[in-house]
């Protein structure tokens, strides 16, 4: 794991990562996970209203954003560190509390099918794939799946033995962060990793958390 994300990486992320000028950052890696272009992202504001409520402020992810695809469709999308205990509960703790978020708003929008992405530093999983995606449904009641996962297991991947790395590979390559030159290498190729970085490394200069 990245060295700077180390400590409360949720909330690190959360504080960095939650504000309008930063949805760049936020696009770019959702679209290089989910391989779908996104034509528009907009923050899921309740995170900030609930956290003063919850047990743990590193317990409820990183960011919470609306988007539609080139192809119009819709999605909310969670994205979450998480760490060794009970993975399966928290897996579907985590979409549950994004999924039914949709219902705070006033608005008159849909709502739509959520998507989460999980990363975690250990193996967990008995395979050798570091992306892994579980989709659950009701075949009896719905036609599609509603539930997808996005499972990112950093330790399996090995960026150092690529010679060019697409957009999935330099994120997971940044926050996997155990090779200083790979990741010298991955934020030369995507500003956005390097804004990304900036902003950590302002962080820890500035806050402290409590």
């Amino acid at each position: 794991m990245n060295k700077k994300l180390v400590a409360k990486r949720n909330y690190v992320l959360r504080k960095v990562l939650n504000s309008e000028n930063n949805l760049e950052i936020i696009k770019d890696f959702i679209q290089a996970i989910l391989k779908i272009q996104i034509k528009k992202i907009e923050l899921n504001r309740y995170l900030e209203e609930k956290a003063k409520n919850l047990p743990s402020e590193d317990n409820f992810g990183v960011v919470d954003v609306r988007v539609k695809t080139k192809e119009n469709e819709e999605l909310n999308v969670g994205i979450q560190f998480l760490d060794g205990k009970y993975i399966r509960t928290k897996l579907l703790l985590y979409y549950t509390l994004i999924h039914n978020n949709q219902l705070e708003y006033n608005t008159k929008r849909e709502i739509v099918k959520t998507i989460t992405i999980n990363i975690l530093d250990f193996n967990y999983y008995p395979n050798f794939c570091y992306h892994k995606v579980i989709n659950l449904s009701n075949k009896k009641e719905f036609d599609e799946e509603i539930v997808e996962l996005h499972i990112l297991e950093l330790p399996k991947f090995q960026s150092i033995y690529l010679n060019s790395l697409n957009k999935e590979e330099q994120w997971m390559t940044y926050l996997k962060g155990d090779n200083e030159e790979e990741v010298l290498r991955v934020k030369r190729l995507n500003y956005k990793i390097a804004k990304l970085d900036k902003l950590v490394e302002e962080f820890w200069n500035k806050e402290v958390i409590e």
